[in-house]
């Protein structure tokens, strides 16, 4: 089965991109491995180049060349983001992504300069317009890297009927219980794009599901997690969102996505340098975190299999 008939679950891996040593270009071999490990530790899906797979560090052809390897090689539906700083980008980029059949994109706000709403609501329509009948588009608000889709602008822009739904990383709950009760009337599809409140939002029923940077490190965490939420275990969800917590809490000092990179690394998944240096006091906490990770990570992992 090809990754665009295949529905996106619960548990979407939002993926780190390998790049090659001494290059800014995609290590295609590491990348393939990494989607490998990633079905294997139980994940429904799997996200390219958003927030966690950096994006912006790679040109358009290093991007695409890699979406058609990766949906050859995939056992899990695709969801690409194919945010650019300009609608022409970002429109390319949507167009490739579905003739190479990915099961869906993200599409954000135009990043780094600041736009007003009216601005993001044409940016995004327009994006929709061309892209919406070759593949699902979702909205990325993402508000930390990017410009917020406000709620009265994502409402609107939802009802439209040309997006298949939303990923929201903004992490303010009110927002997406609001967005939650939206999608009650129009029928799209909402993920939880901050691990740090997955938990309640999906016990709660307000998440369809999840595109999280703790489950390329730990899929098989967060995939338990959110089996055990569906059936009702809660005790034991709550067990292991104690350990999500506890590990979100250790990358957190790190520049994102450092922590994940780390430790996808430490698990034997090549993914080259980081994208900057991280200073002495950076390279010593980032050994500390090598040490604590590898010592903790064989209790969670039996800890998932109970």
């Amino acid at each position: 089965m090809s990754s665009q008939d295949k529905k996106l679950g619960s548990v979407i891996a939002a993926a780190v991109t390998p790049r090659r040593s001494q290059e800014h270009s995609i290590d295609l071999g590491a990348t393939l491995e990494l989607l490998d490990f990633l079905y294997e530790g139980g994940v429904d899906g799997i996200a390219l180049l958003g927030s966690t797979g950096e994006f912006p560090h790679f040109p358009l052809e290093d991007r695409s060349r890699m979406l058609e390897f990766a949906v050859k090689r995939s056992r899990l539906p695709l969801l690409v983001n194919v945010g650019h700083s300009m609608l022409d980008g970002a429109i390319f980029l949507g167009q490739e992504a579905a003739e190479a059949g990915v099961a869906g994109v993200l599409i954000m706000p135009p990043y780094y300069f600041r736009y007003g709403q009216e601005a993001i609501r044409a940016f995004l329509l327009r994006f929709a317009e061309a892209v919406s009948k070759l593949v699902p588009v979702y909205l990325y608000n993402i508000p930390c890297f990017s410009n917020e889709i406000a709620f009265e602008t994502a409402a609107g822009l939802l009802q439209t009927g040309l997006f298949a739904g939303m990923k929201d990383s903004g992490g303010h709950w009110d927002y997406f219980e609001k967005v939650a009760a939206l999608r009650e009337q129009y029928g799209f599809k909402l993920f939880m794009g901050d691990d740090r409140i997955y938990a309640r939002a999906r016990i709660a029923g307000a998440a369809n599901g999840v595109v999280s940077g703790v489950a390329c490190a730990l899929p098989e965490l967060m995939s338990q997690m959110d089996r055990c939420i569906q059936d009702g275990h809660i005790e034991h969800a709550e067990r292991l969102n104690k350990l999500v917590q506890e590990f979100i809490g250790r990358i957190a000092p790190f520049p994102a996505p450092v922590g994940i990179k780390e430790s996808v690394r430490l698990r034997k998944i090549k993914t080259g340098a980081f994208s900057t240096p991280l200073g002495e006091q950076g390279d010593h906490n980032l050994v500390e975190f090598g040490r604590w990770f590898e010592n903790w990570l064989p209790a969670v992992l039996k800890e998932c299999r109970t």
